[in-house]
């Protein structure tokens, strides 16, 4: 797996990733138009679990590699906006928070966020981007904080996001009888593709101008 060093690298990375899920979409697409009406049914569940498969997968896949893009870049967290400093604690005390640890433990910690200022980012702890397996509008919105992204898109999708999406998908993975119309097949998949899209030029669009800069 090629490594996001440069800018490019982390564009390409994020295009080359886009591509085969907008293939599968598509593809997916063809088979329901030209399926019969009994296979059309099932295919059109399956539509939506892809959908929103392919959803979290790149944002999970865009915003690790945006991670991974600035760890590479080996400079010191005060090199970084500070949310990026931040997000190197968050999974420590997430496992403070869930666990009895001792004083010295404790202690520890409040040292290391008191000093570590002064060290170079070069290791991102892959539990904190974190999908929940249940990417609405919410967890999103919590991804483009660590991030350091705006997020107003996605409030402005949270129907489509939660409703449509999520809440279809949640609904097929428990059994129920859910699925699309066909009339409706073009508009979802292209507003899947657009929220994708949407988080990827976010992260891109920080890259290139260096917003993640102190």
């Amino acid at each position: 797996m090629s490594k996001p060093y440069t800018e490019q690298d982390l564009s390409d990375i994020f295009d080359s990733d886009l591509v085969w899920r907008r293939k599968e979409l598509s593809d997916m697409k063809s088979a329901i138009y030209d399926a019969d009406s009994i296979s059309r049914h099932a295919l059109l569940r399956a539509l939506v679990a892809m959908s929103y498969a392919h959803w979290e997968g790149y944002v999970r896949t865009c915003a690790t590699r945006y991670f991974e893009h600035l760890t590479l870049r080996k400079k010191f967290f005060s090199d970084y906006e500070r949310q990026i400093y931040v997000n190197s604690m968050l999974c420590r005390l997430d496992s403070l928070y869930q666990s009895r640890t001792s004083i010295k433990d404790r202690c520890t910690l409040i040292n290391d966020i008191l000093d570590g200022i002064g060290r170079r980012f070069t290791y991102i702890n892959q539990d904190l981007v974190d999908t929940r397996s249940n990417l609405n509008t919410d967890v999103v919105k919590d991804i483009c904080l660590i991030c350091g992204v705006d997020s107003s898109h996605f409030e402005d999708k949270r129907t489509f996001i939660d409703l449509l999406l999520l809440k279809r998908r949640n609904a097929i993975a428990h059994g129920q009888q859910e699925y699309i119309r066909v009339e409706e097949i073009d508009d979802f998949i292209a507003n899947v593709l657009s929220i994708m899209s949407a988080f990827r030029n976010l992260l891109e669009n920080k890259v290139y101008t260096k917003a993640y800069a102190a």
